[in-house]
């Protein structure tokens, strides 16, 4: 059938966020407001920090401003991996933080372990599996890298298992595969924007006030606090915490910090037994392959595969717009490595395709600081890994508000910033370049060329 005619019929819409399950919209801020906590921003960021601020201290006065609707961003498009490294996985840990990589992971491990209670709890359904991760070697570079993350991760106490590629493909059936490694507990998958909407539920019957439709458009130091001016009226309080992520920040400060990429993603329709059978798959994994542009994959529990990554693309002055979501050359290229690594599903058809826009940094991790006098905090720059990280840096921006020393303040990936991004026209050649080395690097054997190696010197870079 081919690539074309598989995505011919596709919706231009986000599959997660086509549900008959999703709750109504909730009214936007009219008047004038006082809370003790301001969080502005409904995805994961803003809409955990809503939530542990009100675990930690049970009747704090919470309202939350959201420009449109809560996890119909970033927070309901994505893959749903829900991943226990803090660090955008061990290697970047280990290249950049290698001291308190341990702590680290550790804390990683244990906000994992408190999203799925966090789940259970409120009973949230949002399809939580904690299936673990498959890291997939498509080419012979790759295998050996694969080789030396798990000996560097079993030395560490990671619980992996390196596979060849009769092992990787007991586990998920390509022809391509030349080998894996087996994560066993570092990864969940979730239902992206159920999550969302489960979190943002769970605020309500806590006791939190929650405006969509709400636009923050100045945000200014007064009267010992803080006021945050929307269309509709403001809000006046004590402090406030900052969660736009991609989006512009309120802070000029932050401007360079990071940019927006488009990620974009494809969803087939539901598979039959037959099919599901020859990929085999069961244990579910959450897969991903090991190129500097990488494919991340996962099935649905009505047995559909969602198919994204690759192409992450920046839009010269950090363009955002919906009509960026759509990209025919990008989906065409994602349709066409779906069937180049399952070529036994031939004849399956695409259901949805959609993008959205996330944060990067040049680390590649959150970054976090305070504004105001230590009355704002704000935690940026995800870099695609804020399904579970996003609980986290919530707990490290509470913290800084509290203004009291912890055990997550006082890291070193939490007191020191990632180096700005530098003004265009330097930001979008300097993104673009780093993309093509990249591809080139994965084309390549992995060789990285001078421009990669100067980024590698200079603890730069641009992950897609």
């Amino acid at each position: 059938m081919g690539a074309a005619r598989a995505l011919a019929a596709a919706e231009r819409s986000v599959f997660w966020l086509d549900d008959p399950d999703r709750p109504e919209p909730l009214p936007a801020l009219a008047g004038d407001v006082g809370a003790d906590l301001l969080v502005v921003g409904g995805g994961y960021g803003g809409l955990w920090t809503a939530l542990r601020a009100l675990e930690r201290e049970p009747g704090r006065s919470v309202v939350v401003l959201e420009a449109g609707r809560c996890g119909h961003e970033a927070s309901g498009r994505n893959g749903g991996f829900a991943a226990s490294s803090l660090t955008h996985g061990f290697g970047n840990g280990l290249e950049r933080w290698p001291d308190e990589l341990a702590q680290l992971d550790r804390l990683g491990a244990e906000n994992l372990r408190g999203i799925g209670e966090t789940i259970a709890r409120h009973g949230i359904d949002c399809g939580w599996e904690e299936t673990g991760e498959l890291a997939v070697a498509a080419r012979p570079h790759q295998v050996e890298e694969l080789t030396a993350a798990a000996r560097a991760m079993l030395a560490a106490g990671h619980d992996v298992e390196l596979l060849d590629a009769a092992g990787v493909r007991a586990h998920v059936n390509s022809p391509t595969y030349l080998g894996g490694l087996l994560d066993r507990t570092g990864c969940a998958l979730v239902e992206p924007a159920r999550l969302a909407w489960g979190l943002r539920q769970a605020c309500l019957d806590l006791g939190a006030t929650i405006h969509e439709g709400s636009v923050v458009r100045s945000l200014d130091r007064e009267d010992g606090g803080v006021v945050a001016r929307t269309a509709g009226g403001s809000v006046r309080a004590r402090q406030v915490a900052l969660a736009t992520n991609a989006f512009r920040p309120l802070l000029r400060r932050l401007r360079l910090m990071s940019v927006p990429v488009y990620d974009h993603v494809l969803m087939t329709e539901p598979l039959s037994a037959e099919q599901r059978a020859a990929i085999g798959w069961g244990g579910r994994e959450g897969v991903g392959d090991s190129a500097n542009q990488f494919h991340y994959y996962r099935q649905t529990r009505d047995h559909r595969i969602l198919w994204g990554g690759y192409d992450a693309v920046y839009h010269y002055g950090s363009r955002i717009d919906r009509s960026l979501e759509q990209s025919d050359r990008t989906h065409g290229v994602l349709a066409e490595h779906f069937f180049e690594t399952f070529p036994q599903l031939e004849g399956l058809r695409f259901s949805h395709r959609w993008g959205g826009v996330i944060d990067t940094c040049t680390r590649f991790t959150a970054f976090y600081g305070t504004a105001f006098g230590g009355r704002a905090a704000y935690a940026l720059g995800y870099t695609g890994l804020g399904v579970a990280a996003t609980r986290f840096g919530a707990d490290v921006v509470l913290d800084l508000l509290a203004g009291e020393p912890t055990e997550r303040t006082e890291l070193e990936m939490v007191r020191r910033k990632p180096l700005p991004f530098p003004p265009e026209p330097a930001r979008a050649l300097g993104i673009n370049l780093t993309r093509w080395s990249l591809d080139r690097a994965d084309r390549d054997g992995g060789r990285r060329n001078l421009w990669l190696r100067t980024l590698d010197r200079a603890g730069l870079g641009f992950d897609s």
